[in-house]
């Protein structure tokens, strides 16, 4: 497939700082949930309300990806993804002067439609842009990029939010100045010509990564959403100590992400198989540690197979698809990652009322990514070799 012309490290810069903005509306406002709830403490329904703010975009992002993946095959790639910048920047920084709670939650579902047309394009646009080796280093890079991204937001919302709730809120404008570069920078690659909707997505291809990756976004945001709980078992109290051991475990997960590219070429049947082997053997560490260096060790473990995981699964999902099914595909792709994400904290409350706390319930998350290590790796041997030209 032509692309009408080569792309480079401009076209990737764009793509790749793109792919970080969902990643700020999951960490961003993390800190300052408590004073949201507490300056809309009049409001009924407030506790509950408070934490759909950070939610909402993830499950929206779930909800909506496949119809965004429907939209780019009608609009353009590139067309879309501006309208989604731009949409980012203005319904994110709306909260900065909304008035009433139910507001601030109907702006944050706005942001998540705008995230679901972002992560699709950004995808769909590594993949047509870029082939073989250089495609699977970049779809690494995504995962680098929003790791590190979501330490860095992490420490912003902290900071930002000592000047007041809203604060944080500003930092939803840099999609603007992103949306000028996509103009600048990007082009609607030229693909065969293929009519929107008259070309059958390929389910034979597409039906295992997608199923699988509904259940990686779960073993992968386990990490994120357990590992404070985790060290305040072990008594560690102090929020600096949290916040650099979670850090560890974020460069971890870039060195994942890094680990992927010299491992690409032997296709989803290994690098699949070991990034569930990894976060398995994290999980189960993080279950049983007795003390802080176990649980740093655990953590560290879980983080290299997570940063693995994601690119393996992207680059098996889309690497074998013509350029008119990677659209829906990464619709779904997306939508699949991000419900693992927003029903990640309910699987593991469940779980952990169900078989007798967090430790039994990471125990099991571990044992079911054992489980996804073994029934990946006896994928047929023509699945498991990734397609290193376009398809």
């Amino acid at each position: 497939m032509d692309t009408g012309r080569p792309a480079g490290r401009s076209q990737a810069l764009v793509l790749l700082l793109a792919s970080c903005l969902p990643v700020l509306g999951s960490v961003l406002l993390a800190p300052v949930l408590p004073a949201i709830q507490e300056a809309f403490a009049s409001t009924p329904g407030a506790s509950v309300l408070a934490p759909i703010v950070l939610t909402a975009p993830a499950l929206l992002i779930g909800l909506t990806a496949p119809f965004a993946g429907r939209v780019v095959e009608r609009t353009g790639r590139k067309r879309l993804l501006v309208f989604g910048l731009v949409a980012y920047g203005i319904f994110g920084t709306a909260p900065l002067w909304l008035p009433t709670l139910e507001l601030v939650v109907a702006s944050r579902v706005l942001v998540g439609v705008a995230e679901a047309a972002i992560m699709t394009c950004c995808t769909t646009l590594l993949a047509d842009y870029f082939h073989g080796r250089q495609r699977q280093r970049y779809f690494g890079l995504q995962t680098v990029c929003t790791t590190v991204a979501a330490t860095l937001f992490f420490a912003l919302g902290g900071l930002l939010g000592n000047q007041g709730w809203r604060t944080p809120f500003w930092l939803y404008a840099a999609s603007l100045p992103l949306a000028l570069m996509a103009v600048r920078y990007l082009w609607e690659p030229a693909g065969r010509q293929e009519r929107a909707g008259r070309v059958a997505l390929a389910w034979r291809l597409l039906a295992a990564p997608i199923g699988v990756t509904l259940v990686g976004g779960l073993v992968f945001y386990t990490l994120i959403v357990e590992l404070p709980y985790v060290l305040g078992g072990v008594g560690v109290e102090s929020s600096a100590t949290i916040g650099m051991i979670s850090a560890l475990a974020s460069l971890a997960t870039a060195a994942g992400a890094f680990l992927f590219t010299p491992l690409a070429h032997r296709g989803p049947g290994v690098t699949v198989t070991l990034a569930f082997l990894l976060s398995g053997i994290g999980l189960a560490v993080l279950a049983l540690a007795p003390s802080t260096p176990l649980v740093i060790v655990g953590a560290a473990v879980t983080g290299l197979g997570n940063g693995l995981l994601l690119p393996a699964l992207v680059t098996w999902a889309l690497g074998r698809l013509t350029f008119a099914q990677r659209p829906r595909a990464s619709g779904m792709w997306t939508a699949a990652l991000f419900v693992g994400q927003f029903v990640c904290p309910l699987v593991v409350l469940a779980l952990s009322a169900a078989i007798s706390g967090l430790s039994s319930a990471l125990l099991a998350i571990g044992a079911l990514s054992f489980l996804l290590s073994v029934l990946t790796r006896a994928v047929r041997s023509t699945d498991a070799k990734p397609v290193l030209a376009d398809g």
